[in-house]
């Protein structure tokens, strides 16, 4: 008969294969990988494209694990209520304003995160592109925590040379990291904007006759022609976020609002399509700069803005 203080033959073995099966997981790293996983924050990061800039920094700002969605595929899907621990959005400056399917996209979205940043790049002159944004955000009833501009390539085509472009150092990289760095410490901050960038944007404004309260919404039919170059690939099909283009036995039809993202005339593999000669719009009065020149972000694929951006 045994006393209180021991243990059973089989008691014993079964505590010695527990202590092993608790060392092997230890060695293996299962616990500190469960105890890494139980702090790991899930961050969305949504993004709007035409060129490829701001997939590639959505990537870069998302970093390993984070879920990146399309603002044009979410539209399509009817999907406008998110939750993570972050949320962050990358869109484009299009005359210092966000892209009209962003600003009608966060006017409907239910965001529900701890932290929220946003990521506005631009090519040239962002003025006060900030405080645009978080006037159009409030409106709406967010807040965003974090925003900030990037420096890029410029795609605008009526003012720059693709090919000049790609060739000057915006220092992407660096700025890249800070804005990571940021973003890793959740910091609380907006980018600060001058008076006298305030008073350029409203120039801009007198200049071009754009509306603030809509941005660059213009008829796609009367700013863009497609050349006798078109072999009927169907690529501008894919590419337009408002699905502007269709092909059919008589060519390519155009026809709809336009977001102006250049997606279309960036990235027709043939260089079939061109500004229209009589479009009305001054800002497309001098053609392009060199017609010969088109971009897409080198880290980003012809597939990647199509898949981004397909309504069909």
């Amino acid at each position: 008969m045994y006393s209180d203080n021991k243990i059973t033959r089989r008691d014993a073995l079964k505590r010695m294969g527990m202590a092993m099966v608790g060392v092997a997981a230890a060695s293996s790293g299962l616990f500190s990988l469960a105890s890494c996983e139980s702090m790991e924050r899930k961050r969305i990061v949504l993004y709007f494209t035409g060129t490829g800039n701001c997939l590639y920094v959505a990537r870069q700002v998302g970093g390993q694990g984070a879920e990146l969605l399309s603002i044009p595929q979410l539209m399509k899907q009817g999907r406008y209520e998110l939750e993570a621990d972050e949320i962050g959005i990358v869109y484009p400056v299009y005359g210092h304003m966000p892209p009209n399917m962003v600003r009608r996209f966060i006017q409907k979205a239910r965001l529900k995160a701890d932290y929220m940043f946003a990521i506005l790049t631009y090519g040239n002159r962002k003025c006060n592109a900030v405080e645009i944004w978080d006037d159009i955000a409030r409106q709406a009833g967010k807040s965003f925590d974090y925003i900030a501009t990037l420096i890029m390539v410029d795609n605008w085509l009526p003012n720059f040379d693709m090919n000049e472009q790609v060739m000057i150092d915006k220092h992407i990289p660096e700025n890249l990291q800070r804005i990571t760095a940021d973003l890793a410490s959740r910091r609380q901050w907006y980018e600060p904007v001058t008076e006298e960038e305030r008073m350029q944007h409203q120039g801009f404004l007198g200049r071009s006759g754009i509306d603030p309260a809509e941005g660059f919404v213009l008829r796609s039919g009367d700013c863009f022609r497609v050349t006798d170059a078109c072999i009927g690939c169907g690529a501008c099909v894919s590419l337009c976020p408002r699905g502007n283009y269709s092909l059919g036995s008589q060519g390519v039809k155009i026809e709809g609002d336009c977001e102006f993202c250049f997606a279309c005339i960036q990235n027709c593999p043939q260089k079939a399509i061109r500004f229209a000669a009589d479009s009305g719009v001054p800002l497309l009065s001098n053609g392009e700069k060199n017609p010969n020149a088109r971009y897409r972000n080198e880290h980003v694929s012809l597939m990647d803005i199509k898949l981004a951006n397909n309504q069909f």
